[in-house]
């Protein structure tokens, strides 16, 4: 029987989550990212025990990546990022087009202009060149308007702060030349699933699967 998932390989793993069986590429690279795991998951927690070399290489050279552009942050800011990354691993263009490095730090660093703008008393809508970018800074107001609706406290100089970060690792991402136009987006991808991960083993980082609203923002 072909793998559910990608229809191309033999299913060889029981997957617990889906009640089929996968192939164990669609369960390595898919897991916690497009299948939700149990916690309870054998091959998850052997993974977790025992990482492949390649992947402790690989989470090295993502925290030397990003950690220049996060590592002032405070806590707050810490899980208001993750809360945009999510909305970013989220989002999907219309038709064809495909969301690009580019385009997540145009979008941030454009939406973080507004609000410079804004705190200087004057209102002025910075506006992204591509279409992606436009629509992506749609999605970020968006989940900042939930947050406040919900009664969360998201105060603006925290947002540019996490705005600019983003656009930083965005823009130092495409310039490593490791990953092409995606570089950021798929480094994002593998530290949402291993926060993920680390939230259902008991570990510090906010789950991106929920809006930390009360945990986040709130007094």
């Amino acid at each position: 029987m072909s793998c559910p998932v990608c229809r191309q390989r033999k299913g060889r793993r029981d997957c617990p989550a889906l009640g089929q069986t996968i192939c164990s590429v669609c369960c390595g690279t898919k897991r916690l990212v497009e299948i939700n795991c149990p916690s309870d998951c054998g091959y998850l927690t052997s993974a977790r025990e025992h990482p492949a070399a390649v992947v402790k290489r690989q989470q090295e050279r993502d925290v030397a990546l990003l950690l220049p552009s996060i590592q002032t942050l405070t806590e707050r800011q810490y899980q208001l990022f993750f809360v945009i990354q999510t909305v970013i691993a989220r989002y999907k263009p219309d038709g064809f087009t495909r969301l690009q490095d580019d385009d997540v730090a145009e979008a941030a660093g454009t939406l973080a202009s507004t609000l410079e703008t804004a705190a200087r008393g004057v209102i002025y809508e910075h506006v992204p060149q591509s279409m992606p970018a436009q629509r992506l800074v749609g999605e970020f107001k968006g989940v900042l308007a939930e947050l406040r609706e919900h009664g969360a406290t998201v105060h603006d100089h925290e947002v540019v702060l996490v705005l600019r970060a983003i656009e930083l690792g965005a823009r130092e991402a495409r310039k490593s030349g490791d990953g092409g136009d995606g570089a950021y987006l798929a480094l994002m991808g593998r530290l949402l699933q291993v926060n993920r991960a680390a939230q259902q083993g008991g570990a510090r980082p906010a789950d991106p699967e929920k809006k930390p609203v009360s945990s986040l923002i709130l007094p």
